[in-house]
């Protein structure tokens, strides 16, 4: 049993991370959230390398504060990244985090610009 929202977390992590691995063709979509900032990157696991990224943190001049509607500018932005390296299917890993709020909106902007998982 968890202790803490961090150990909690970290167990689903493990468990998600232990059914789905990104391939070249089909890299893992993997969502990291922080307090003021939300980071999304395509792996190939199989290689062990980022293939594409964005975060928040790219759009610091387009956006004022941490919401769903940075989350879904962010999202679309990988879905540009992706779609021009010729990547349109992905594997989607939460991370732990719940599917609701900004990583659903990341996740449908990501859906929206063209990926498919």
């Amino acid at each position: 049993m968890a202790t803490n929202k961090q150990a909690r977390r970290q167990r689903i992590k493990y468990s998600i991370r232990a059914k789905i691995s990104g391939t070249a063709e089909r890299p893992r979509l993997s969502v990291f959230r922080s307090n003021k900032a939300i980071y999304a990157q395509l792996i190939d696991d199989e290689a062990g390398r980022t293939v594409a990224a964005a975060s928040s943190l790219e759009l610091k001049n387009e956006i004022d504060g941490f919401t769903v509607e940075t989350a879904k500018k962010v999202g679309s932005r990988l879905a540009e990244k992706a779609s021009a390296q010729n990547i349109n299917a992905a594997v989607f890993d939460r991370n732990g985090y719940l599917y609701h709020g900004k990583v659903k909106a990341l996740a449908d902007a990501a859906r929206e610009g063209g990926l498919k998982f």
